[in-house]
């Protein structure tokens, strides 16, 4: 089974996607990771990669087309982006579509501690990054990431441990089936 896991920063994405996959013994790939690894080899921060990648589309091209070619590879696998789920849906590509959520206050903490930046540095690049994902989705994809209608389960993580988002993911899965 495919999944997608999808969400805006701080949600509990890649945390809930890695469980997942040791829970399913299936691989996960984090494409968040690899927008990172881009960033830090090219002495940039995710905000100045967002940047760039408003005026340079062959950087959302580039992952977006990995996102494809790893989700038609592999029929069991667990993929971690902002975008899997439309890209999924736009080519017919069967998966169980994730979307999690967290209010700002609690996204911004997991982010500040992830990052180890101040809260209030956390907050502007944070916002700064969505900002530069949406512009960006809807002038190459013509995506409205705030349409949630390609989702099969929406779940907000405020008040929920990593193991508990798992757990209501794989409860909705297997009711889904």
């Amino acid at each position: 089974m495919r999944i997608t896991i999808s969400g805006p920063p701080g949600s509990g994405k890649t945390t809930a996607c890695k469980k997942l996959s040791e829970r399913l013994g299936i691989r996960a790939v984090v494409f968040g990771e690899f927008f990172r690894k881009l960033a830090k080899e090219r002495g940039m921060t995710l905000s100045e990669l967002g940047a760039l990648a408003e005026k340079d589309p062959s950087i959302d091209k580039m992952i977006d087309s990995m996102i494809l070619d790893v989700a038609v590879q592999d029929q069991n696998i667990i993929l971690e982006s902002r975008l899997s789920a439309y890209m999924l849906t736009r080519n017919n590509i069967p998966a169980f579509r994730v979307y999690l959520d967290a209010s700002p206050e609690v996204r911004m903490r997991r982010v500040g501690i992830r990052e180890g930046e101040d809260p209030k540095e956390v907050c502007r690049h944070t916002i700064e990054r969505q900002s530069s994902e949406a512009k960006r989705y809807k002038m190459y994809y013509d995506i409205d990431i705030g349409d949630k209608s390609v989702y099969d389960l929406i779940l907000n993580t405020d008040d929920l441990n990593p193991d508990q988002v798992v757990d209501r993911i794989l409860k909705a899965i297997e009711e889904s089936t």
